[in-house]
């Protein structure tokens, strides 16, 4: 007999981050700098 895999249950978990991941991921977008040039694309990360 075949399964059926067109139903989903929808579970939802109250997924919250650590505060410590949230400073890191803040911090990290703050010191990248994206440089676009005519061909490439630069990624810098002042530390």
């Amino acid at each position: 007999m075949a399964k059926i895999y067109s139903k989903k249950t929808v579970v939802t978990k109250n997924l919250k981050p650590k505060k410590e991941v949230v400073s890191f991921l803040l911090n990290y977008s703050k010191a990248l700098t994206v440089v676009k040039t005519a061909d490439k694309t630069f990624e810098m990360i002042a530390n």
